[in-house]
């Protein structure tokens, strides 16, 4: 039986990158995927000092060359990892950045899928891994852009899960919560990358605010994303890491008894945002 080819796209670093090693370890073909030029070769160098090989390419997902020339390479699964985080209030945030976060997230995403989903299609068989989010099935305060743009995600995914069954092409998500691996964070620090004129009147203090959770340490989903490419994990959905999964679901049904608020006061997690530390580990 010959080796797999999985695509990787965002393997420059965190999640991507450290799914590509584990994969190229135990024998898949890996094309791993980066957004910028220069990151191709310190990848390389880096499985070289592991002694792994991968193939290591250009791959910006919003850009329609780079989608095209993707196309051509012949795949069995597509891990969908690359993506963006624009934090800020709803209320607060710039339309160029509002719009930023959908063109890679969804429509970089979703584009990409299209070409290989007709490739499965044609060889009755793959596999589609969308790394989304726990943001992508509930949603917290100064995340709505990102969490939004999963939101997007896992409903194409679904759509997908049913559409091409009958061709045997397999769709799994992967929904990491409050990882530390920076990400997070950064998100929380976007607004320092605004124009002069959209920090002026926010409602929100974005010199005051952080993440308003907990971080776990990420090599646990790497390790999950690794799992579901090779089938060992055969489940749809895959919430990491584990501790979260039951009070994710609470949240998620808290909504459906949720009254509509009647009178004026701060939301808890708006609050944590206040008084949490940036970087502040789980200590589990």
């Amino acid at each position: 039986m010959s080796k797999k080819t999985v695509l990787i796209t965002g393997a420059g670093s965190g999640f991507g990158r450290e799914s590509a090693f584990l994969l190229a370890k135990q024998g898949y073909d890996v094309i791993a995927t980066t957004e910028i030029v220069a990151q191709i070769q310190p990848l390389k160098n880096e499985a070289s000092s592991l002694g792994l090989t991968l193939q290591v390419e250009k791959l910006d997902i919003s850009d329609e060359n780079d989608r095209l020339r993707a196309a051509q390479w012949s795949i069995d699964v597509l891990v969908n990892n690359a993506g963006i985080s624009e934090g800020g209030a709803v209320v607060d945030l710039p339309e160029d950045k509002l719009r930023r976060q959908f063109e890679v997230n969804v429509f970089g995403t979703i584009l990409l899928t299209q070409h290989f989903a007709r490739q499965f299609i044609e060889k009755k068989q793959g596999k589609i891994v969308f790394v989304s989010s726990v943001a992508g099935i509930t949603t917290d305060p100064f995340a709505g852009a990102y969490s939004a743009s999963k939101h997007a995600l896992e409903g194409f995914a679904e759509a997908l899960n049913s559409e091409l069954q009958e061709f045997g092409v397999q769709v799994a998500t992967v929904n990491p919560g409050p990882i530390l691996t920076g990400f997070n964070d950064r998100m929380f620090e976007a607004w320092t990358h605004w124009w002069p004129e959209d920090k002026i009147d926010t409602v929100f203090d974005y010199e005051q605010i952080a993440f308003p959770h907990e971080q776990f340490h990420p090599f646990q989903v790497s390790d999950v994303i690794a799992r579901v490419v090779t089938g060992e994990i055969s489940q749809y959905r895959n919430v990491v890491p584990a501790e979260i999964i039951e009070g994710t679901q609470q949240q998620m049904k808290e909504v459906w008894t949720r009254e509509v608020t009647t009178e004026a006061s701060r939301h808890p997690l708006v609050q944590k945002a206040y008084e949490i530390d940036p970087e502040t580990p789980n200590g589990r």
